[in-house]
């Protein structure tokens, strides 16, 4: 762990590592690019998110009343089972990063849900995450939704290109408010409109040395500050 992260030069002496890191944010914003990169430099297993994997999504971004309640049972289904897996294997000896907190999923539900199926959704969340397990530190990425929207067009993924500006409007809005109240970890929100994770390393840096001093309470992070 000590020679990974000393190769992206952040100094450990005197720090302890977050052993259970979750990241969100809107779509587009790089939750699961920063995992990645930080389950290389930690040595961490990942919990990562598999959108393609979801067979209506597609469908849901051409016409989503038509298979919303569907698309968003799926990815329920599925982060439950993540979280499930964590909690049947030995918590003292894996550390893991996650491009996705799970308490987020109803954020997702309130849009796209009509009343009758969210009600029927509500009841299936709260059977499905019961003692999900506490991230020793939540990263929430956030950026303008023209930076989403020039991001998701750069990657390319083809599911992902029904998604429209009024969408991620809604998503960005539904994000804010949730983390605005958020204290159930420590937290630090991240301006990353102006920072690539993807390809600088001293973007990297900065946001790494910083997130390993948090160890409670609310944290703002703007890379721009740094440059």
């Amino acid at each position: 762990m000590n020679s990974a992260t000393e190769a992206i030069g952040v100094d450990l002496k005197g720090r302890q590592l977050p052993r259970y890191i979750a990241i969100e944010g809107p779509i587009g914003v790089g939750k699961t690019t920063l995992a990645k990169k930080l389950a290389t430099s930690f040595n961490y297993a990942t919990l990562l998110e598999d959108a393609e994997a979801n067979p209506f999504l597609e469908r849901f971004y051409r016409n989503p009343e038509q298979v919303a309640l569907a698309t968003q049972l799926f990815f329920l289904f599925q982060r439950a089972q993540k979280i499930h897996d964590i909690r049947q294997a030995d918590i003292f000896q894996n550390v893991r990063v996650a491009d996705f907190l799970i308490e987020k999923d109803p954020l997702f539900a309130r849009i796209n849900l009509d009343s009758d199926e969210f009600q029927l959704y509500e009841k299936v969340y709260q059977q499905l995450t019961i003692d999900a397990p506490k991230p020793d530190l939540v990263i929430y990425l956030q950026a303008p939704t023209d930076v989403l929207l020039s991001r998701i067009d750069n990657r390319g993924l083809a599911f992902e290109q029904g998604i429209e500006r009024p969408y991620l409007e809604q998503l960005n809005e539904v994000y804010s408010e949730f983390f605005l109240y958020y204290d159930e970890a420590p937290l630090l929100i991240v301006n990353a409109s102006q920072i690539d994770l993807a390809n600088s390393e001293a973007d990297y840096k900065h946001l790494v040395d910083y997130m390993l001093d948090i160890r409670s309470g609310r944290h703002y992070f703007n890379p721009t500050f740094f440059g």
